[in-house]
């Protein structure tokens, strides 16, 4: 992916949202930690940078209606966690695969409360 962003801007909480253009032409997000970490991304590709900021402002408004935890990487070899939309749909997937379900389990539950103190901050992904 191309940084299409520049570097992102910092919210309150040190982290920040920065919009990459991948391949095959899509724009997708990912939320970068205040330590610089990639915490997490967009499981969708969209057609537009303001679709794609659009989507995380409203991912950040909405999350807690939306529902998610902690499964087996399709390889089997480690543990992921996601959110789905209320289609079912993953709209978002952790940035890497843990070893450990508890660390996967304290890392998911980590974003969703970045995710909440994000929601109040306008602009917060470039």
């Amino acid at each position: 992916m191309t940084d299409e962003g520049g570097s992102g801007r910092a919210d309150a909480t040190g982290a920040r949202c920065r919009i990459d253009i991948d391949t095959d032409g899509g724009y997708g997000w990912r939320m970068i930690a205040q330590n610089g970490r990639v915490v997490a991304v967009s499981a969708l590709s969209y057609g537009g940078h303001g679709e794609c900021r659009a989507a995380f402002e409203e991912l950040c408004a909405g999350q807690h209606g939306l529902t998610g935890g902690v499964q087996h990487t399709p390889g089997g070899n480690g543990w992921m966690w996601l959110l789905r939309d209320r289609d079912g749909r993953a709209t978002v997937v952790s940035a890497r695969a843990y070893e450990r379900h508890s660390t996967c389990r304290a890392a998911y539950e980590r974003f969703r409360a970045l995710l909440t103190e994000m929601g109040g901050v306008t602009g917060s992904c470039l």
